[in-house]
């Protein structure tokens, strides 16, 4: 997937009368929110996760904390979606109150030599920890490099104008924040509704990183950080981003030919 065929997607998408369709932006966000929980362990269906969040209704048989992720999740999702009319600047206190709305109803408690730490507070850790084969900075260079990553970014916004560095942008703060690590809890969803904020920021289609290539991602994360090379993970997320957006158009243009248009469901589900 080329830079020009991305940008031809992006183009096409924006030109979609997506007001024909009834709750666009909601039902999208739910397949936004369906995708990076189920990423992070989430076993509620597509339908199981469009009912709670629309009607309230709890799926019988399924973990309780699955469903209050997904509710997290979304509302942080409705929480960055203010922020970015309100064009507030990225700060590592903003990144944190992203964490909060994240963890609200399923942080824990963390005993560390600095006393109980609350993960629903959007507290830096303040130990070290690891991931299968993958250790992250020691926990004294966690708020150095969030600080680091976040005056990059205001660096980056006021002078970037082509499309494809802003996409880079949004990729390359996904992958820094999740490499930092630098909360206990909800990293990858932190860190992957910061690339959505600034691409609310950029007034782009949302980025989803679908559940079935749940591998391919962890993959390109760790050989991204193996090689210390980002056009790795910079090419997983534009194929992800063409896969998204050729799907939406496909599906609209079938909803305009008189297939299911006006049903008010996400193209995702």
């Amino acid at each position: 997937m080329n830079n020009q065929t991305t940008i031809s997607l992006i183009e096409k998408f924006q030109s979609l009368n997506l007001s024909a369709i009834i709750d666009f932006d909601k039902f999208n966000g739910y397949a936004i929110t369906h995708h990076s929980t189920t990423i992070e362990g989430s076993t509620l269906t597509e339908i199981e996760t469009r009912l709670l969040l629309d009607e309230g209704i709890t799926p019988a048989g399924k973990p309780l904390l699955h469903s209050l992720m997904v509710q997290d999740h979304y509302n942080a999702l409705l929480f960055i979606t203010q922020k970015a009319k309100e064009k507030i600047i990225i700060t590592p206190e903003f990144i944190q109150q992203i964490n909060v709305a994240v963890m609200k109803q399923t942080g824990s408690i963390y005993q560390t030599v600095f006393g109980e730490l609350d993960a629903t507070k959007g507290v830096f850790r303040k130990g070290n920890v690891s991931a299968g084969n993958t250790y992250f900075v020691g926990y004294e260079k966690v708020e150095p490099l969030v600080k680091k990553l976040c005056d990059g970014i205001k660096e980056k916004i006021n002078t970037t104008t082509s499309l494809i560095e802003k996409l880079h942008i949004c990729f390359d703060a996904h992958f820094d924040l999740v490499t930092i690590h630098p909360f206990y809890d909800g990293n990858g969803r932190t860190s992957r509704l910061l690339m959505n904020y600034l691409q609310l920021i950029f007034n782009l289609p949302l980025s989803i990183v679908f559940k079935e290539d749940k591998a391919a991602y962890f993959e390109a994360l760790q050989q991204t950080r193996k090689e210390e090379d980002i056009s790795i993970f910079r090419k997983f997320m534009f194929a992800q981003y063409a896969k998204y957006l050729q799907q939406e158009i496909e599906k609209f243009e079938q909803a305009e030919n008189g297939d299911g248009k006006g049903k008010g469901y996400s193209f995702v589900f």
